[in-house]
């Protein structure tokens, strides 16, 4: 798997650049601000591109504003931005599109090595990832109406878990039950949510957006 690193700390870039190799991945180049990491992009053909939020020239959303647009170079590219703080607004802005293969991580979850392997294997699939202490921060938010109302507390609970990118397997491990009943809560999710019929990975990544949406995640 292809990946292309943008952050303009070079002692940071490096240490993920290590951390990927170890896990299996190529990085076929680095870039210290936006136009740089276009410019790999279209040049590279990437399957994932990882992108810290604040870059060069004023350090606010060049990151952002450049992973946003970066389906148009390459279509079907995942994207996984770091930020050093929990900026809701920033998560939902770049998972709200229509582009799949999104992710939003704390940079402190990088030193967790198969965290961060598989939320780059998940978005490179099309799957959407979200830092757990984001997810965290929106159930503690969560709007007492709206189409998650409906969701029991281990169906939400289940949901919690997609959000952050685990797959039904890894969410059978975490909450000590069987596969059939997580497929049971999963497709319960999908109904009360009231989900079109289709693959269940695009489901999935609906069931996580009308989470996000919904958690009214700010700050």
């Amino acid at each position: 798997m292809r990946v292309v690193i943008a952050d303009d700390a070079l002692l940071f870039r490096e240490g993920v650049a290590r951390l990927l190799a170890e896990a299996g991945f190529t990085v076929v180049g680095q870039a210290g601000d936006p136009d740089g990491l276009v410019a790999l992009v279209r040049t590279e053909h990437p399957d994932v591109a990882i992108v810290d939020i604040r870059m060069p020239p004023t350090h606010t959303t060049e990151g952002l504003d450049a992973a946003v647009t970066l389906d148009s170079v390459r279509p079907g590219i995942g994207v996984l931005v770091l930020s050093q703080y929990v900026e809701g607004h920033h998560a939902l802005r770049l998972l709200g599109g229509d582009a799949p293969g999104r992710g939003y991580l704390l940079k402190e979850s990088v030193t967790d090595l198969d965290l961060f392997a598989a939320a780059v294997r998940t978005v490179a699939d099309g799957g959407v990832v979200v830092d757990p202490e984001v997810v965290a921060g929106m159930l503690g938010r969560r709007r007492t109406g709206g189409a998650l109302a409906g969701l029991s507390d281990r169906e939400t609970e289940v949901l919690s878990l997609m959000a952050q990118g685990r797959s039904n397997q890894a969410i059978c491990a975490e909450l000590f039950l069987s596969p059939k009943t997580v497929e049971t809560h999963v497709r319960n999710i999908f109904g009360k949510l009231e989900l079109p019929q289709g693959a269940d990975g695009n489901r999935r990544v609906l069931a996580v957006l009308t989470f996000l949406r919904e958690g009214k995640i700010g700050r």
